[in-house]
């Protein structure tokens, strides 16, 4: 899951050389994810702008969002590709897994340079734009591939994969906000949005599927060639396709070619240093402190932080025990064990459908919420992931262990994992969009401080997995991981009991119903002025 953001509907200042906004607040505890309003003196969108990415045709914003996808999945395999070359790594550098699985260093690595980069690189390349972000990122991605191809040790490939990990938490984040930016309302993002969470999900299943055919062909340091080939393949598309979406940017543009034409001094563009200095402080501060804050002191946060955490964690730790499971088994080589993984992807994929009848549950849900009138329940969203949690991965973590008998054919734990799949997809797509829902303005901080445990828990769960196999076996060891699901699937159980009154806990989540009604009850009253025809009612 990503932390991206929904574009803001504001004015552009045509006096300031900087995308400044005009921002509102409502409370003492209001702060800067409140949405904004234009400024009066400033410059907005026109009826039917063409440039509004709101505005882009249908075709257009389809072309721009499978490109998005496509780059989100591309970049991700990058984490996991590495993990069938283990053995053959180990040998090269003299690195030994008897005692601690020292191989998973490098997966460990870039999952923790994603973290870091999620929390203070992408709130300050916010004022930049989605195209350069993007674009400067993916060639430093690029660079960071080829240390890892010709690495003459161990330690060059643990610190370039940090920084390769950073860059791809910076890139799916910006396709994701680019999906955002460029999709209206909640009804036009689900099925671009799910579709981009899926292909994330099924880029770290897919990894050592992929990476297990070259490997076995070319041997290890070609699993980076190929990446450093490919990857430069795909630059022309991404040059041509990924266009600027974030509105600041485009407005701010609009705004200093308005000033040049009217002859203004063009001076005023790169104005005061230090106000801009202080806003990236400010950002710093707000996207390293809030997140956190909110992680500690929100019991809803926290314990959806844990369950989505663990969901994306098994996907990573399936990287090490698959391949336990397969070769203790059936023989199988860590390439044949690599494609088994597939059957995670198989299984993401029909969890999609599952978001699907979400979506329905969810917006059928306006007709009976009392707290807003005619918005959906918070709470809807959460249906489908109590059968994907409890059914799909507590129950594929059981299938998974016990169908685990030399005498049982393959395709029965392969099964367990397609269960796990299924339930992984539903459960973190259905958290990331409760936490956006719940939390509104403060979603931003809240999807934060999910990924950042998301991130921790792919670094740090997998690490536990050679341990586990090995001294409980493969029956006992998934049992503890199902046990373990099974308990943090009664988190969406309670929030559906007493979501409300949590929710009336919660001084984010109580400010977030307030700015609801707000929001609901601006147009209708505006409405209700021009029925009267311009009179006060």
């Amino acid at each position: 899951m990503t932390a991206f953001d929904y574009e803001p509907k504001e004015g552009i200042p045509i006096e300031d050389g900087t995308p400044t906004t005009a921002t509102t607040t409502t409370s003492a505890s209001s702060s800067d994810e409140h949405n904004t309003l234009p400024d009066p003196n400033g410059i907005d969108w026109l009826p039917d702008d063409p440039e509004n990415p709101y505005n882009w045709s249908a075709s257009k914003k389809w072309a721009i969002t499978a490109v998005a996808i496509m780059a989100t999945f591309t970049t991700i395999l990058n984490g996991t590709m590495i993990t069938v070359a283990h053995a053959a790594i180990n040998d090269e550098f003299h690195v030994s897994d008897e005692t601690f699985p020292n191989s998973y260093w490098p997966v460990t690595s870039w999952a923790l340079g994603g973290a870091l980069s999620g929390l203070v690189i992408l709130p300050l390349m916010e004022d930049f734009g989605v195209r350069p972000a993007f674009l400067t990122t993916y060639v430093v991605f690029i660079l960071f591939i080829i240390p890892q191809a010709v690495a003459k040790n161990f330690a060059t490939l643990i610190v370039s994969r940090f920084f390769s990990g950073g860059c791809v938490s910076v890139l799916s984040n910006t396709a994701a906000a680019l999906i955002g930016n460029i999709w209206e309302g909640d009804r036009a993002r689900t099925i671009p949005m799910s579709l981009f969470v899926t292909l994330y999900l099924a880029g770290s299943s897919m990894g050592p599927v992929i990476a297990g055919v070259i490997f076995q062909t070319l041997g290890w340091r070609w699993i980076s060639y190929m990446q450093i080939i490919w990857y430069a393949a795909l630059s022309p598309i991404y040059i041509f396709f990924f266009q600027e979406s974030r509105g600041t940017i485009i407005l701010h543009r609009r705004a200093v070619k308005l000033r040049r034409e009217g002859g203004h001094s063009h001076a005023g563009v790169a104005a005061t240093p230090k106000a801009t200095s202080a806003t990236l402080a400010r950002k710093l501060a707000r996207s390293t402190q809030r997140p956190l804050r909110m992680l500690f002191t929100e019991p809803v946060l926290f314990t959806f932080t844990l369950w989505s955490a663990f969901m994306v964690g098994t996907v990573y730790l399936f990287t090490q025990s698959v391949e336990f499971v397969f070769s203790t088994l059936y023989g199988w080589s860590a390439s044949q064990a690599g494609y088994v993984q597939s059957a995670i992807v198989v299984g993401e994929c029909v969890g999609w459908t599952g978001v699907l009848v979400s979506a329905r549950l969810y917006f059928n849900s306006a007709s009976r919420n009392t707290e807003v009138p005619g918005t959906p329940v918070p709470e809807a969203r959460l249906y489908v992931s109590v059968v994907g949690s409890f059914v799909g991965v507590a129950g594929g973590m059981f299938v998974y262990g016990w169908t685990a008998y030399p005498s049982i054919p393959w395709i029965a734990p392969a099964i367990g994992l397609a269960m796990v799949g299924y339930g992984v997809e539903v459960v973190v797509l259905a958290i990331a969009d409760y936490v956006v829902d719940a939390y509104a303005m403060y979603a931003g901080s809240a999807v934060a401080a999910v990924v950042l445990g998301e991130n921790l828990f792919s670094a740090f769960l997998p690490l536990a997995a050679q341990a586990m196999y090995s001294r409980l076996g493969p029956r006992w060891a998934s049992s503890l991981l199902g046990f373990l699901a099974l308990g943090l699937s009664f988190a969406p159980v309670a929030i559906l009991m007493y979501g409300s009154r949590l929710r009336q806990r919660s001084p984010f989540m109580k400010e977030a119903m307030v700015e609801k009604r707000r929001n609901v009850d601006v147009p209708s009253q505006i409405a209700r002025v021009t029925s009267n025809g311009g009179g006060v009612v």
